[in-house]
């Protein structure tokens, strides 16, 4: 059935959820009927970013930007209307108008990317399990080895490369071009600079999908000793970004809707394990450090944002259990406290805190996957049910140590490192008894280890005084009119009104409105009334019609923030607003005709008979207006 573009924006706007949308870049908590974050347009350490999911919009009331769903789009990843809209058809699978249709023959280079990798998947998955050779074999023992049946090897698409130069890229370049196969990270060019080769060889293969399934890239693991890298793994291209993007969130994210938390692991075969033997809401990062980019993705998926690392038990995943901490708190700054202590009660509320991070550390010192295999799922999903928050694992972890230092310079040397994490506890209570704790374990004063850390609290409060930045406000110095004509124009986007639009329009003269842009809003207002049937419908045309013009589309958000204020009023009550409002508006312009007429009477040439005409003629229509002024009044 062909469809206008018109009809196209439109669904593909009914499918969007502002919430979702914003969420992708922004970590959301919700406030009464509003959503509140980090503002993605300017740095700030207390959220002053709202989004509005009734009215679809955001704004910031730091730096003023403000706008719909598309728009924030638009905004974030730096594209033009068209591009987002045919992006958004090609992910709801809404067929785009051919007009609007790139060329016959001429497929998206990303299109192209993804089915290279999935072709490229498939190839190696078959190898895997239907062929023989030397690496097949050695890949089958390793991986059985790893207690990775035939059905893990299926339900994660686990293959093997063989160690032939270009036994993919004769295989894949029957349909794909060198440069989309060379942008997808499957070949390199031969060092002769003839020809292409395959990236991957002699390694076995574990695809990576992004969360809507699709095949973007691939982790590589060495098959023989003398391999090097033991991991190699695809670089960064347009349809992968390893800082962005986590291993196993798409087989993972039902799981953490359900169980409304996420385990966070470093190896794919952690994750592989975790996930085929029962614990499925599990995911891994892909390469790399944890990014914050990763929390954001995250946060979507478990409303209370419960994290739980779960890295390797050696020194290298002790420190990265303390970064990824430090990426987490980063993360949710200025949206509420960490969760420090267990209460012995349920709380009331399900959005207490801003997060919850909980260390996962399997005993004998094992890694996830080892544990999994050689315990068994039920015993890691105990540890993971008892796991400690993070302060108590960092507590234990500083206290495994106290043996070491005897000397009171060394203790002291020693509580120094530490007391900054005592300093992240915000309940006095509660951080009074882990003072009291860390004091009797080493054998020191509990007054004087307060003491101390109540002095690296104010000198921590006077540094954070000294460099605090101070988050612009946006304050435009508008006039009564125009706060008026503003008031005026947003009664139109007022959701629960008694009135339909057509009576809105009647007690609302276009005489009322002076600014330009809000002639030109009303205008358009005037126009979509006739074929909108709902404030919803009349928000979205709006922000639709103003795409291309950003000042437009703050003013709109601005003009649904001001219409919030007037909902809930009786028809008696809104009526007064119009009333009101226009009482304003007419005083002022009044007003303003009173300042001309004083200028044209005074530069009035009082020899002049034509002038003395005038004169007289403007002291008429002042007293004139002042005598309605009065009666007004």
């Amino acid at each position: 059935m062909a469809r206008t573009l018109e009809e196209v924006i439109s669904e593909i706007k009914n499918r969007l959820d502002i919430v979702e949308v914003v969420s992708e870049q922004v970590i959301l908590k919700k406030n009464g009927g509003r959503y509140w974050g980090l503002c993605p347009f300017h740095k700030e350490k207390t959220p002053s970013f709202s989004v509005s999911p009734q009215m679809g919009i955001y704004k910031c009331f730091g730096c003023g930007e403000g706008g719909d769903a598309l728009s924030f789009i638009m905004k974030t990843k730096n594209m033009e209307f068209m591009d987002v809209i045919k992006d958004l058809a090609q992910k709801f699978n809404i067929e785009m108008p051919k007009t609007s249709q790139k060329s016959e023959g001429t497929k998206d280079l990303k299109q192209q990317m993804m089915q290279a990798c999935e072709k490229a998947a498939i190839f190696y998955h078959d190898l895997l399990i239907n062929h023989k050779s030397e690496e097949i074999k050695t890949a089958t023992d390793y991986l059985t080895d790893r207690s990775i049946s035939r059905e893990i090897i299926d339900r994660f698409t686990l293959g093997v490369a063989p160690k032939s130069y270009t036994t993919l890229y004769d295989l894949l370049k029957k349909d794909f071009s060198d440069e989309v196969l060379e942008k997808a990270g499957l070949v390199l060019p031969a060092k002769e600079g003839k020809g292409y080769i395959d990236r991957f060889r002699g390694r076995i293969i574990i695809p990576i999908q992004n969360e809507n399934g699709e095949y973007v890239a691939f982790g590589a693991r060495a098959l023989y000793k003398d391999q090097s890298p033991k991991y190699l793994n695809s670089a960064d291209s347009l349809i992968y970004n390893k800082s962005r993007l986590l291993y196993g969130l798409y087989t993972a994210k039902d799981s953490i809707k359900k169980e409304d938390s996420v385990i966070l692991m470093e190896g794919y075969f952690d994750v592989i394990s975790a996930q085929a033997h029962g614990v499925e809401n599990v995911v891994g990062v892909c390469g790399t450090a944890l990014t914050s980019d990763h929390i954001k993705l995250l946060s979507r998926y478990t409303k209370s944002r419960k994290l739980y690392l779960s890295f390797d038990t050696d020194s290298a995943g002790q420190k990265a259990t303390n970064r990824g901490a430090d990426i987490i708190r980063e993360a949710f700054q200025g949206l509420g406290n960490i969760k420090q202590f267990d209460e012995s009660y349920i709380s009331a509320s399900e959005d207490k805190y801003s997060c919850e991070i909980r260390v996962v550390c399997p005993p004998e010192g094992k890694d996830p996957d080892e544990y999994i295999r050689t315990v068994g799922a039920d015993s890691f999903k105990k540890i993971v049910e008892n796991a400690p928050l993070l302060i108590d694992f960092q507590v234990n972890n500083f206290l495994k140590h106290k043996k070491e230092y005897k000397t009171p310079q060394e203790k002291m040397q020693y509580i120094k490192s530490f007391m900054p994490v005592l300093l992240e506890i915000n309940n006095e209570i509660i951080r009074s008894e882990y003072i009291k704790m860390v004091a009797d374990a080493l054998n020191i004063n509990e007054k004087s280890l307060e003491s101390e850390i109540r002095k690296m609290a104010s000198i921590n409060s006077m540094q954070q005084i000294g460099n605090k930045e101070y988050k612009q406000i946006v304050t435009k110095n508008e006039t009564i009119l125009q706060k008026a004509q503003k008031n005026l124009l947003s009664v139109f986007l007022v959701s629960d009104s008694h009135f339909s639009f057509t009576q809105i329009n009647e007690m609302i003269d276009n005489s009322y409105f002076s600014d330009e842009t809000l002639i030109n809003v009303k205008s358009t207002i005037d126009k979509l009334i006739c074929t909108v049937n709902n404030v919803k419908e009349l928000i979205e045309q709006l922000y639709t019609a103003y795409i291309e013009n950003p000042e437009i589309q703050r003013l709109l958000t601005d003009l649904t923030n001001i219409a919030e204020t007037f909902m809930n009023l009786s028809p008696e009550d809104f009526q007064s607003v119009i009333e009101e409002n226009i009482r304003r508006i007419k005083k002022c312009q009044w007003e303003e005709e009173k300042e001309k007429m004083r200028d044209l009477y005074k530069n009035a040439d009082e020899d002049d008979t034509e002038a003395l005409k005038i004169q007289m003629q403007l002291r008429d229509r002042i007293n004139n207006k002042m005598k309605l002024e009065k009666i007004n009044d």
